[in-house]
């Protein structure tokens, strides 16, 4: 077995900040693009890049592994080790250090996958569900409704090897581009327009949600459960009673090929809060709003405190969970500009260790707003 080095966070913005904190955010971005093109060599390059208008490779992204839902672009696997660590110092220019932190251990998972695959135990500590593979697709196809699955001609399933990078139209301080990386339980989508940086539509899960490595136990999804579980408990009886659905929502309603639709707000409306519960809501959302570099997450951030009375939260399942664990209920934060959702996955398994997250602007997904049609 073949593991792939993460460089620590600290290495990888040395690595992609050249030219000094004098730098803007996109240019540090752009920077970090042309130092990664710059190690490919002409087949690698035509296989990285697209046009910027590519719509179908724009809604290329799943949370299913590559071998049922194939990606484009260039895998970390195609890569030799100078060009994974500038591929990496690209995905690390977007982000920030906490929303990097999380990709690492997201695809430090799908890697005890993996390895419980290679030895044969099919299921180590939260591992893929017993009588499954995990995200595979029920008989009939896709189970979320995403894109056509083509044929992913078999191959491994996990791994953090099977992570892809592609980037549509040119990396540029002035006119738009953007990053994708993604593969099992992962898909950034990362539009820069200028000064403005765009995560949405953004898919992030964890299957093992909870693992143990190097004697420390991670769990990359861990304060998107324990600060939603919080606010839920802060609620008082009547809030309670309208946060909490009155019906079972079992998976993500707007996941991967559901782009362009909406739902109707559900739940209970932050206006109906006070100032202490409001600031725990935002404080969740952070969760999601907080993996972008930080001047984008600050922007983001400061719209949707704005439209906070206007934000809805809504719980669908067991309001409970043990320290240390993730919940076993759906939850759904909603705003004008938001939708969010977290869907632990009833297959058979324990749903605390298999989850899948969404972050969506239905009116601003892959930076609509700032993108010349």
């Amino acid at each position: 077995m073949r593991i792939v080095p993460c460089l620590s966070v600290s290495a990888l913005i040395l690595v992609s900040v050249s030219g000094g904190m004098s730098q803007t955010a996109t240019s540090r971005m752009v920077n970090a693009a042309n130092s990664f093109l710059a190690t490919l060599d002409a087949n690698q390059r035509q296989k990285v890049l697209f046009a910027f208008d590519d719509a179908q490779q724009r809604q290329r992204w799943s949370n299913l592994p590559i071998s049922i839902v194939p990606r484009a672009g260039i895998s970390l696997k195609e890569m030799n080790g100078p060009q994974r660590s500038a591929a990496m110092a690209l995905v690390s220019s977007a982000l920030s250090p906490r929303g990097f932190e999380k990709v690492q251990q997201i695809m430090e998972g799908d890697e005890v996958n993996q390895m419980n695959e290679a030895d044969g135990r099919g299921r180590g500590r939260g591992g893929p569900p017993p009588g499954g593979r995990g995200d595979g697709p029920p008989p009939g196809g896709n189970r979320l409704g995403g894109p056509p699955m083509g044929n992913g001609g078999g191959g491994p399933m996990f791994g953090k090897e099977l992570y892809y990078l592609s980037i549509l139209g040119t990396p540029s301080e002035k006119t738009p581009w953007m990053l994708q990386f993604g593969g099992h339980h992962l898909a950034l989508n990362i539009t820069i327009a200028g000064e403005h940086g765009i995560l949405t539509p953004t898919l992030t899960g964890a299957q093992p949600a909870l693992y143990t490595i190097d004697g420390k136990t991670v769990r990359p999804l861990g304060q998107e459960s324990d600060k939603a579980l919080a606010l839920l408990n802060a609620l008082d009886e009547n809030q309670r009673k309208q946060a909490i659905l009155n019906y079972r929502v079992a998976d993500l309603v707007l996941g991967p090929g559901q782009d362009g639709k909406t739902i109707q707000p559900e739940g209970l409306k932050a206006s109906g809060m006070n100032e202490k519960q409001r600031a725990m809501l935002l404080d969740v959302i952070s969760e999601w709003a907080g993996i972008v570099h930080e001047r984008a997450a600050a922007a983001r951030m400061a719209e949707l405190k704005a439209e906070i009375n206007e934000t809805w939260f809504a719980w669908s399942g067991t309001a409970t969970a043990p320290p240390g664990h993730n919940i076993t209920a759906y939850y759904r934060i909603q705003g004008p500009h938001l939708v969010i959702e977290y869907a632990p996955q009833q297959l058979g398994g324990d749903p605390s260790l298999h989850v899948h997250t969404m972050y969506r602007d239905p009116t601003n997904d892959y930076g609509r707003k700032f993108v010349t049609p």
